[in-house]
This record gives structure tokens, sequence and C-alpha cells, in this order.
């Protein structure tokens, strides 16, 4: 069977100051989706990267009295470094201000809408949130302030490049409302679906270049504009495949790929369902396949934001508390819809209660009792002897794959998480209604005991087995550890060790 190209994205973001755990919660979302595929056999590439060319970022660094390339540049280091603490995977990190391939590629797309005669000059008067890089109307207002930013906008007045968005209207509601362009979960569709229907309006997709500073990429052929940041970054799904010259990566991972999916935060919803789809279909390219949208981190009652300072610092907990508790807690807790708040303590928690409660405990229980009963040697014996009971335990393995198919195609973090712990549920409840340790008592006088204890301890160490490989797309560290304790390639399985310390 021919492996399906996967092309997964999270979204850039600014680099106004260093990475909280918002983006943690992205970017380990993204990953899990990259694992899964490649443990199901496709051809996977998952990108990320930084979004360096915005206002935001150019007012952050004249705040620090430095350079903005400076800025950047370091903050950009600090996102690519998630990989370690993160256990990431990502193919490639693109960088907009920098990145040889950005500039060519986003000239080419600009071209591709020009060529479409969807661009044309105008004079503009709005207000702009530096903070979003967005105008808002007065409606879109709360109190007269940007409702994500909670901070008056600034009257801007200007000529610029505006974008034909209004001509795609019905088209893009056609995509949307047909799934030809997925958004997960559904609320955020029939969002989407409800903004294009009340409207769309043509937008700006430049910057004067003295409001600019200079910075940014040149508007072709008009050197005293500089193009809008959200057309720049958009386009580096694009661009970091070579768009803009040797075109090989571009042909095979958006016009070839199965899926291109990407993940993002609600606050950007309609820049990537709508500006996003309708610049594609300007410019003669293929749409993303699917929009999976995430919500927002709270702590303190507050939402997390590099901008109003409230942030949670993701690789200062991977240090005290370890990788695995921080991503399991990111995938395990946070609910699809509405706002989920953080803890210390609910991060501890869920890893006391499921890794070393849960996990941990099922494997080290199932290999000691492997030892104290078989010397180590996982038993050779057919299903048929491990008893009705094995059969929910089995059944549950089976299931599990698709389950978590099911949950991961839409973004369902907490289901495809739920699907995995069944395994442990299942197993957990086997091997009381076994009870392997009184079939050992009972097998010197009964064969039939004997056998029995060697079906039902071989269906135990293949429910772990099973689960350190469904696991690892969530766990990476942690599945590797089952898998370790559970291999019998030498003739014995490793003697049984604890596997997850409590942490709280």
């Amino acid at each position: 069977m021919t492996a399906t190209p996967f092309y997964v994205t999270t979204s850039i973001p600014y680099v106004n100051a260093r990475p909280h755990l918002g983006f943690a919660l992205e970017i380990v979302q993204a990953d899990v989706l990259a694992r899964h595929r490649r443990l199901r056999g496709d051809q996977v590439r998952f990108q990320t990267g930084t979004d360096d060319n915005s206002l935001t970022n150019l007012r952050a660094a004249e705040a620090q009295g430095v350079p903005v390339q400076r800025l950047v540049d370091r903050n950009a280091e600090a996102f690519a470094a998630l990989r370690r603490p993160l256990a990431l995977s990502f193919d490639d990190f693109i960088r907009t201000s920098s990145d040889p391939r950005h500039h060519a590629g986003i000239e080419r797309l600009w071209q591709g809408c020009a060529a479409a005669g969807d661009l044309y000059r105008k004079h503009y008067e709005g207000l702009y949130c530096v903070g979003c890089e967005q105008f808002y109307t007065e409606a879109e207002l709360r109190d007269g302030r940007c409702p994500d930013h909670d901070v008056e906008p600034e009257l801007v007045a200007e000529e610029n490049w505006f974008f034909r968005l209004s001509r795609y209207q019905e088209r893009l509601h056609q995509l949307i409302g047909g799934g030809e362009l997925r958004i997960e979960p559904a609320a955020r569709r029939n969002e989407v679906l409800g903004f294009v229907a009340s409207g769309l309006e043509d937008f700006s997709v430049s910057r004067s270049r003295t409001r600019a500073r200079g910075w940014g990429i040149a508007v072709p052929d008009d050197p005293d504009q500089v193009i809008y940041v959200w057309f720049d970054a958009l386009g580096n799904y694009l661009t970091a495949l070579g768009y803009g010259g040797q075109a090989e990566a571009y042909r095979r991972w958006w016009q070839g790929a199965g899926r291109r999916v990407h993940v993002i935060g609600k606050n950007i919803l309609r820049f990537h369902a709508v500006y996003w789809p309708a610049i594609l279909l300007s410019a003669g390219e293929p749409l993303p396949t699917d929009i999976l949208v995430h919500d927002f981190l709270t702590a303190n009652g507050r939402r997390l934001s590099k901008s109003s300072g409230n942030v949670v610092d993701p690789v200062a907990l991977t240090e005290r508390y370890g990788t695995d508790a921080l991503r399991w807690w990111l995938l395990r807790e946070v609910q699809r819809v509405g706002e989920t708040g953080f803890t210390v303590a609910r991060l501890t928690a869920r890893a006391d209660e499921d890794l070393a409660d849960g996990f941990g405990n099922l494997v080290n229980r199932v290999v000691a009792l492997v030892h104290r009963f078989r010397d180590g040697r996982v038993p050779s014996a057919t299903v048929e002897e491990a008893g009705p009971a094995a059969g929910r335990l089995l059944q549950a393995c089976r299931q599990v794959p698709a389950h978590v198919d099911e949950a991961l195609a839409v973004g369902d973090f907490r289901g495809a998480t739920r699907a995995v712990w069944a395994i442990v549920a299942e197993a957990n409840r086997y091997a009381e209604t076994a009870r392997p340790w009184e079939l050992a008592r009972a097998e010197p006088g009964d064969g039939s005991a004997g056998r029995r204890l060697d079906a039902s301890l071989a269906v135990l160490v293949g429910a772990c087995r099973t689960l350190a490989a469904e696991l690892s797309p969530f766990l990476p560290a942690a599945a590797a550890a089952i898998a370790a304790q559970c291999d019998d390639s030498s003739g014995y399985l490793p003697s049984a060790r604890p596997l997850f310390p409590r942490i709280g």
C-alpha cells in the first residue's frame, strides 16, 4: 500500500517574547498528529517556525531599546529550542525574517494574486490593534477596546494595497459548508460560516514603509509599502516548501499531500479559515484540507498571553516535573471547546494518577508477575486458555487504533488519550478477574491452572506492548520505557522497576 503524504503545521507565533504554555499546547498537538501518522505508515512533514515581520515585534524591540533583528533572533531561538524539552519531532523550522525561501515565496504569492486582479490601492482609515495586527470596526470592539488585548486600537490613516476578499464570499461558504475545507470542532466551523455569511469586505494587505519602520518584505514594484504581516505569515506554509523557487517539496507536500492540516488557536481562525483560503484561491493554489482549532489556556483566571504578561514557562515546567507530565496534561486535560485553567496542582495530580499509578503500576505489576511465576520468560499460550474475561481486554486492544484515528482526525486529543487509557482500565480489570497469583498457587495440583496462568500472563504482556505502541505519539519517552520493560528479545523480560515516580 502506498504511503499517504501528510503535511501538518502549527501557526507561526510572534517573537515579541519567549514562548509560553499556550503555544506549547499547539505544538504538542501538532507533534502528536505527526507522530501518529508516521506510526500508521504515512509520509509526514511537520513544520513550525516564527513570525518575525510584525509591528508587534518591532514595538517590543523599541521598548527594550534593541535592534528588532536582535530581538527576533533571540526569541526565535527560544521557540526552536522547544524541541528537546517538549520532545518535538518537527521536520522544518522557518523564520520569516531570515529564511531566503520565504522572501521569494511571498513575492510569488503576491504576484499570483495581482495577476488575478485581486490587488488594488486605496486610501483607508481605521482602528488598528498592533497586538492582533488587525483593523477593527467599532462594533467589533468591547467598550472601545480590542476584545483580545484589552487596549484601545490606534487610528490609522494611509494608502495601502487591498485584497478583493469580497470576490470569494460565495466560494468560501461552499467550500466550508460542504466540508471540502474542514474546520474542527463544529462550533468553530459554524463561527466561520456565520462570519462569511454576514458579508466579506476587502482588506488591507500592506502597510506604509514609514509606519513599519522599514521592517518587513517590500511590496513588489512598490518599495514605499511592506506586505501586511498576515499575508506574509500565512504564506509560510508554502514558502518553506520552496514555493518561490525549487518546488519539488511544494509539489509533494502541498499539491500532492493527502491531508494539509493547520493546527491553530481560535483567536486567529478568521485569518486561516477566511483570508488564507481566499488568497490561495486567487493565486490558483490548493487549499488546506483541515483546520484544527484549539481553545485558550488560562492561569489565575486570565488568558495566557505574551502581551499581557500572564505567562507560564513550559520549559521550566518540564525541568521540574518532566516532559511526559507536561505533555500528558496538555493532551489529557485540555478541553476541546472552552477555556482550560492551568495549575501546577492539576498537572501533578494527573501525572501521578495516570503515569505513576496507571501506566507505571500496570506494567510493573505485569512484569513482576512474569518474573515471579515464570522466571521472566513470557509464556507461549493460546488465547482460548486465557478465559472469557480476556476477550474484553483483547477487544479493547484491537479497537484502540481505530478509536485513536477517529479522535485525532477531528483534533479531539482528550478523546484519543481516553481511548489509549482504555487499555490500562481493561488490563487492570482482567488481572483482577484472572488473578494469576491464585492460579500459581493452584498449579501444582491442577495442570489446567498452569495453562490458564500462562495464557493470562501472555495476554497481559501483549496488552502492555499495545499500550506502548499506541501511547508513542502522545508520550514518546514513556512509551519507549514501557516497550523496553516488555522487551523479551533476549529471552527474558528485564527485571521490574518503577517507570514513573510520583511527583506530587
